[in-house]
């Protein structure tokens, strides 16, 4: 009998986090690199759900998109996806920290607070990698110093399979670039460099590395 198709979940693109209904923080994250992965994936035959925070790119081919803004409306997003998943790619730059209060009406300019007290958002990607159950995760870490340290260190914490590192703040690497150059570490202590080549070339190659991963998270869901 033939196998089933892999089945593949991808988060892209920054978060939002609004402080009133016309104003909120972000970043700049734009997205790209989680679609190039998504029509990748969808290229090699898998089934394919794309969670997108606001990003300016029209939906991939095939692919299921699920267009949210929050890091709480993410988070939804995922978990209803996450347990008949083979595979996560979590590319998502999700804030970190979210105001303590959102006012329901716009904020007059001259009554904006000269302080926003923040609380920690979610963080999703913990959360998925402590309910893991045989999927392969991989996280993304844009860093700006201490890259691979930085990165083995998020692995280990957040129970994932592979990390794609990258330096953000530098010509054709990380945000918004079309471009991107990663260090690929796994968990096993297994290193490579991808590119610098186009987003789209970096996707498919990962999803090359992490096919062998997530055909055999496949077999083991599968498996009576």
């Amino acid at each position: 009998m033939e196998a089933s198709p892999i089945r593949c979940l991808v988060s892209a693109g920054p978060t939002r986090e609004y402080f009133d209904p016309v104003r909120f923080l972000s970043n700049p994250s734009s997205g790209r690199m989680g679609f190039a992965i998504a029509e990748a994936a969808r290229a090699r035959g898998w089934e394919v759900v794309l969670v997108s925070g606001p990003a300016a790119l029209p939906d991939p081919a095939g692919v299921r998109v699920v267009r949210v803004e929050t890091g709480e409306e993410m988070h939804a997003a995922l978990l209803e996806s996450f347990a008949e998943c083979d595979v996560l790619f979590m590319t998502a730059a999700v804030m970190d920290t979210r105001p303590r209060h959102c006012s329901p009406h716009k904020v007059k300019k001259d009554q904006l607070p000269g302080v926003i007290e923040m609380v920690p958002a979610t963080d999703i990607l913990a959360d998925l990698g402590r309910r893991k159950a045989g999927q392969t995760l991989v996280g993304f870490a844009a860093e700006t110093e201490n890259l691979e340290a930085n990165a083995r260190a998020k692995l280990e914490r957040k129970n994932l399979d592979l990390i794609a590192a990258n330096v953000v703040g530098v010509p054709g690497s990380g945000f918004v670039a079309e471009t991107n150059r990663i260090v690929l570490l796994s968990r096993d202590g297994g290193r490579e460099v991808l590119g610098p080549a186009s987003k789209h070339e970096i996707a498919d190659l990962l999803i090359t590395r992490v096919a062998p991963l997530a055909e055999r998270a496949r077999e083991g869901r599968e498996r009576p």
